[in-house]
């Protein structure tokens, strides 16, 4: 649900053009079927508290995926159906993470489906910081250095990578 298939199919049909947002973003996919069932294993595997990752395989650069489908329709990407980049939109990234570096996993009996470790948070220092966060409710670029501080990874919806 969601995909961007449909979509790149409707503009196909209507002569185009296909409408990608850069030329290397990348995503996941993963049918409906295939989340189900591992969302349902993964349900099974609970005990309390987990933090499931599901192996979606190998990410897609959506630009290659617009043009496999201009071919299966028949078309010639940018002689027949032209593809136009738009942008990436705010807080857009060119490529999902679904673990950040500094997070571990481990595996499951199921090999699709791994546990993650979450990063360590002193609770008494997250509260310094949200305090200090919510006295400077009306300067943005103090709030973005307090962000950076709480969120080391934080990058602000200026930066897209």
């Amino acid at each position: 649900n969601g995909s961007v298939i449909p979509l790149f199919k409707r503009q196909i049909e209507n002569g185009g053009p296909v409408t990608v947002t850069h030329p290397d973003i990348t995503r996941y996919f993963m049918t409906i079927p295939e989340a189900v069932q591992l969302v349902l294993q993964a349900g099974a595997l609970a005990e309390g508290g987990e933090i499931f990752l599901l192996d979606m395989g190998e990410p897609v650069r959506i630009d290659d995926l617009a043009r496999k489908l201009i071919r299966l329709s028949g078309y010639e990407p940018d002689v027949d159906i032209h593809i136009a980049y738009t942008g990436l939109r705010p807080g857009e990234k060119l490529y999902e993470e679904l673990l950040l570096a500094e997070e571990e996993t481990k595996p499951t009996r199921i090999s699709k489906i791994f546990i993650a470790k979450p990063s360590d948070v002193d609770y008494d220092e997250l509260m310094e910081k949200l305090n200090q966060l919510a006295n400077h409710d009306n300067h943005a670029d103090k709030i973005r250095v307090i962000l950076k501080n709480i969120v080391p990874n934080y990058t602000s919806g200026d930066e897209n990578s």
